[in-house]
C-alpha cells in the first residue's frame, strides 16, 4: 500500500476547483447557480473529527503495545490496514469536494458579493475548503501514526540464496 502524497491531493484540489469555477460560470450564465449548502462544512468536519480520533487512539494503542503494559491491546495489522484505507479515501473525496466547493467559492467571490445570499455561500464555501483541508491533515497524520512501509515493488530485490 503507498502512502498518500500531499502533490497529488493538491493536483485534485486544484482540478476539481478549476473544473468547478467553469462549471459555475457556465451554469451562472445560464441558469440560476444553486446554493452551497451548509451541510458541506458540516460533513467534512465531522469526518475530520472521526480520523483524528482514531489516529490518537491508534497511537495509544501502538505505544502501549511497545512499552509491553500489561492489557495492552494493540493493533492488528488489518485494523491499521482498514484505518489506512479509511483515511486515503477520506481525503482523497475531501480534496475533490474542497476543490469543488473553493472553485465555486472563487467564483462567488468575483462575481457579486453585494447579494447577502452570494456573501453566505461563499462563506459556506470557504467552510468547506477549511474542512476538507481539515480531513486531508488528519489523513496524513493518521498515515504517519501507523507509519506505512513504502511499496516493495519499488526496492531492489537481494539475490536469493538457494
Amino acid at each position: 500500500m503507498k502512502q498518500l502524497r500531499p502533490a497529488v491531493l493538491a493536483g485534485i484540489f486544484a482540478v476539481a476547483g478549476v473544473l468547478s469555477w467553469a462549471g459555475a460560470r457556465l451554469w451562472n450564465a445560464y441558469g440560476n447557480l444553486p446554493g452551497v449548502p451548509l451541510a458541506a462544512p458540516i460533513v467534512l468536519g465531522a469526518i475530520a473529527v472521526v480520523l483524528l480520533a482514531t489516529a490518537l487512539s491508534l497511537r495509544a494503542r501502538l505505544k502501549a503495545q511497545r512499552e509491553r503494559r500489561p492489557g495492552a491491546k494493540g493493533v492488528e495489522p488489518l485494523m491499521a490496514a482498514r484505518a489506512v484505507v479509511f483515511g486515503q479515501a477520506s481525503a482523497l473525496v475531501a480534496a475533490l469536494v474542497a476543490g469543488m466547493y473553493g472553485g465555486v467559492g472563487v467564483f462567488l467571490l468575483l462575481d457579486s458579493l453585494d447579494v447577502p445570499a452570494r456573501r453566505d455561500q461563499t462563506w459556506y464555501a470557504g467552510f468547506a475548503v477549511l474542512a476538507g483541508a481539515a480531513v486531508i491533515a488528519a489523513a496524513l497524520f493518521l498515515e504517519h501514526v501507523l507509519k506505512l512501509p513504502e511499496d516493495d515493488d519499488t526496492a531492489p530485490q537481494a539475490p536469493s540464496r538457494a
